[in-house]
């Protein structure tokens, strides 16, 4: 497990600079396309849902072994994949090709980026039927219904259990602590403009001190002897003294879902824990594409994405929390990897207006 979660967030890390230039490099691709989505030979008749689907994903997509072969057979649909880079430039890939699309269905759209994928015309409005759709509902971007919801997690800083033991310092437990000296030179958090988590922590900050708030936090929390990593496996396998690497600051930026990977073999408690004051909420939602050449079975893998099967899952799989109330967490995730009550948040419209802004001055401030 602890190597699944460690590809799927690693995979997910670029989100800003990156995008840059994954989009220049897909322009020079985009210019040889000329038709959208599937192949229109291989789709057959998209009113009857056969032929060939193609989902678009981020890299990080995957279910079980058997899944999808048994959504396949089932539905007599053929499935495509297209993962043409990390989550934090799908969107932008999906608006340079949006004239000429890559495939019929999108997966891996996520709050950061959910209000520019509408407003860019990428997506196709559809709302499922399915049991599983009402939880979607609730955590729709916009009452639009381009895109709906399949997954859920929480960026939230984790701490060292065993380490402030040792050293006799009670653990933090809210963002202000951060800054207090006690605290000094113990967190290390990831580059908001190179880093989905990241940019999800400045987000949980916006959230939680406002526009004209944030930015006096992060100028406290750098003198306070904050580390900056590129990536999250930097943070999280080097520099967190919990993740396994031995590094030297217990204080980390992760997910609420990491504690569990600490248990050790043979059982026991999680040596880590989620500081669940400070999480932001990641939610990844699937649509269909304009301009598809199989919009039914684009309908049909929004379905099978919303399934029972697949949304007990996720959790194994993605390393997410499924949408769907009517499955069961794993155990271990139930007892020690619950998801904030409190999550800070912002609009994604509002995302949508300020990100780069934001990202900009975040940069200016901590890291120059």
């Amino acid at each position: 497990m602890a190597r699944t979660r460690a590809h799927r967030r690693t995979s997910r890390r670029t989100t800003a600079a990156s995008a840059a230039l994954a989009a220049t490099a897909l322009a020079l691709t985009a210019c040889s396309v000329t038709g959208g989505g599937s192949d229109p030979e291989a789709s057959g008749d998209a009113s009857g849902g056969a032929g060939t689907v193609t989902l678009v994903t981020h890299d990080s997509f995957h279910v079980s072994d058997g899944l999808l072969e048994q959504f396949e057979q089932e539905s007599g649909l053929t499935v495509q994949q297209v993962a043409p880079g990390d989550g934090g430039a799908l969107v932008n890939q999906l608006i340079l090709t949006k004239d000429a699309p890559l495939g019929d269905a999108v997966y891996g759209i996520d709050t950061t980026f959910a209000s520019r994928a509408i407003e860019e015309g990428v997506l196709e409005p559809y709302t499922s039927q399915v049991p599983a759709a009402e939880d979607a509902a609730a955590l729709a971007p916009d009452d639009s219904g381009s895109l709906t919801a399949i997954d859920k997690g929480d960026v939230c800083l984790n701490v060292d259990h065993a380490w402030f033991t040792a050293q006799g310092i009670p653990e933090p437990t809210t963002l202000e602590d951060l800054t207090d000296p006690r605290y000094k030179d113990l967190t290390v958090v990831t580059n908001a403009a190179t880093s989905s988590p990241g940019l999800a922590f400045l987000l949980a900050t916006v959230g939680a001190f406002g526009e004209d708030g944030w930015q006096q936090y992060w100028t406290d929390l750098t003198a306070n002897g904050l580390k900056v990593a590129e990536g999250w496996s930097d943070a999280y396998y080097t520099d967190f003294s919990g993740g396994g690497g031995g590094g030297p600051r217990p204080i980390a930026l992760s997910y609420a879902s990491s504690p569990p990977e600490t248990i050790p073999e043979g059982g026991g408690e999680p040596t880590t824990g989620a500081l669940l004051d400070t999480c932001f909420r990641q939610v990844e939602y699937a649509g269909v594409l304009a301009g598809a050449q199989n919009p039914e079975g684009a309908q049909q893998l929004i379905d099978w994405l919303l399934s029972d099967e697949v949304q007990a899952d996720i959790p194994g799989s993605m390393y997410m929390y499924p949408v769907s109330s009517a499955v069961d967490l794993p155990q271990e995730w139930e007892q020690w990897a619950p998801l904030s009550d409190a999550p800070h948040e912002v609009a994604p419209a509002e995302i949508a207006a300020n990100r780069d802004a934001w990202l900009r001055e975040w940069t200016d401030l901590v890291t120059g």
